[in-house]
């Protein structure tokens, strides 16, 4: 054990327990599943495990603070604990991520992660859930089975969808969300591609990160077109698979892979091209646009470019949450009633650049106050939007899930 324990980049969020105001860590890139609650001197002490300060410079500091010594045995029992546990920069810790990462590349199929946790583990129960969702009020209705056609006298159906919005919230929390921008789908689109844009929550070195994967689910594998990922990735010039490990437990794709197999597998074969994206974030705290790395417009027009190439009926999928705030984010205090209603407008203001498809425009809204309310699908927006090049969209359902402590919103967008 190091001299002087370094914490990897976890999240750190407070949280309420048995009556106390603790912080919380949890890794959000899912090394361990474990989640650590500090609160008084345990939290002073891990605050200083940077790299930088020894165990004799965390003891003269919890002295100056407390006015206690604590051992160095506690300090180094702590560090151990949290070692064993996968929060240490530390030799054990690199051993737990090859052993975790060589499982995941071994693998043929990326499996279900988030089954029985964040959606129904089972299948018959899953159908049940997400059959749940369509139902008003807050669903949609059920999908119309002669695929939203005009009824007799009422002139031409409604234009298919080229792409949608849909929540990558938990189905707990967003489930009828969803179900507005997939009910949209079913019945205005004969794709049977379907390109899926991810947000990845844990950031990757590189802005797109392909799988060849299949995507597990309780419904049965959402296949992956592989003639199409080679073509993709061989146009786009680029290391599209370097940051393939970004897909091993992200949720924003699983969520889309699911809705689809719920929609299609009974329906019709489809196939998906799953893409995790991180690059807008990346550009705006670096006071540039996404064009500016020449990575992110070569991968998107090799994207378009593949897509006209491949004779396919083709739909656009972006797995995407609006806003996150509140203490669990960041923030310093709850979200008021107030505020929540402050962040639905700005969210309205932002989402109008979105229906009128203007990638720029929809870059430059959320950018314009440095991403204050931390818009999570920024960059899979941005991607949907730049290859379909101004098309035409509908809001069809906004929500918030308000909780004061971290509020998160979503929307359920139409694009045609």
């Amino acid at each position: 054990m190091s001299d002087a324990p370094r914490l990897r980049r976890v999240e750190a969020f407070p949280v309420e327990h048995e009556g106390r105001q603790c912080v919380a860590l949890r890794d959000p890139a899912g090394y361990t599943p474990a989640i650590a609650l500090l609160h008084g001197p345990l939290l002073d002490i891990v605050s200083l495990f940077d790299g930088e300060h020894t165990i004799a410079d965390i003891q003269e500091s919890v002295m100056r603070r407390h006015g206690q010594l604590v051992e160095r045995r506690q300090i180094a029992e702590i560090a151990v604990t949290l070692d064993q546990q996968g929060f240490l920069d530390s030799p054990g810790f690199a051993e737990r991520r090859a052993a975790i990462d060589a499982g995941f590349l071994a693998t043929p199929t990326r499996p279900a992660t988030h089954a029985g946790s964040a959606y129904a583990g089972e299948g018959r129960e899953l159908r049940a859930m997400i059959d749940g969702f369509f139902e008003p009020p807050d669903g949609p209705g059920p999908i119309d089975e002669r695929g939203g056609s005009a009824p007799e006298g009422r002139g031409a159906p409604p234009p298919a969808i080229r792409g949608i919005i849909a929540p990558h919230i938990d189905f707990h929390r967003g489930g009828p969300a969803y179900a507005w921008a997939y009910r949209e789908l079913a019945e205005r689109s004969q794709a049977d591609l379907f390109v899926i844009f991810g947000t990845c929550h844990s950031g990757m070195e590189h802005p797109f990160a392909l799988t060849r994967k299949d995507y597990a689910s309780p419904l049965g594998e959402a296949t992956v077109d592989r003639d199409f990922v080679e073509a993709l990735a061989a146009r786009a010039r680029q290391d599209c698979f370097g940051s393939e490990l970004a897909h091993r437990i992200e949720h924003s794709i699983e969520f889309q892979a699911v809705f689809l197999r719920y929609l299609y597998a009974s329906r019709r074969k489809v196939t998906i091209v799953p893409v995790l994206a991180s690059f807008a974030h990346e550009a705006m705290l670096s006071g540039q646009r996404p064009d500016d790395d020449p990575r992110v417009p070569r991968f998107l027009e090799a994207m378009a470019e593949t897509i006209a190439a491949s004779g396919r009926r083709v739909a656009l999928i972006a797995g995407a949450d609006l806003a996150h705030m509140g203490p669990r984010f960041g923030d310093p205090e709850p979200i008021s009633p107030v505020e929540l209603e402050q962040i639905q407008r700005e969210d309205g203001e932002m989402l109008k650049t979105v229906a009128a498809g203007d990638s720029a425009a929809f870059f430059e809204s959320v950018a314009r106050d440095g991403d204050r309310r931390r818009i999570c699908g920024f960059s899979p927006i941005y991607a949907m939007l730049r290859i379909l090049g101004g098309a035409a969209g509908e809001v069809k359902r906004y929500g918030q899930w308000p909780d004061p402590n971290g509020v998160v919103t979503f929307a359920s967008v139409v694009l045609e």
